[in-house]
């Protein structure tokens, strides 16, 4: 069973920083892909960044330079670094993982079968 549990969303002014983590079970975490997605208010699921099991990165076009995907082995932790934050970032973001996959990671919703209840990233101007 893939358990995925994140945390530190919260408020930020605009140009600001925020770290998000999520809790991964240990299956999930070693041997498939898994990734961050975000959904804002009346817009579709958007996907942010993958790793693979190596630690290989995908991103989204328009975020990378921006974000950062990243892997705590020690910890069984994935996590998102934000930074330049604007208010166009304000989404929930879920952490997912892709049980059919460990390497060349996507960005496709389908493609993810488990998700996070995801957290909250609100940026003010």
């Amino acid at each position: 069973q893939v358990q995925l549990v994140e945390s530190g969303g919260g408020s930020v002014q605009a140009g600001g920083s925020l770290r998000i983590s999520c809790s991964v079970s240990v299956d999930a975490f070693s041997h498939y892909c898994i990734a961050w997605f975000r959904q804002a208010p009346g817009k579709e699921r958007e996907g942010v960044a993958a790793i693979d099991i190596e630690g290989s990165t995908t991103y989204a076009n328009s975020l990378k330079g921006r974000f950062t995907i990243s892997k705590d082995y020690t910890r069984n932790t994935l996590s998102l670094e934000m930074n330049s934050l604007k208010p166009e970032d304000t989404a929930l973001y879920y952490c997912v993982a892709d049980t059919r996959r460990f390497y060349n990671c996507g960005l496709y919703a389908m493609d993810y079968s488990y998700w996070g209840q995801g957290t909250q990233v609100t940026v003010s101007s």
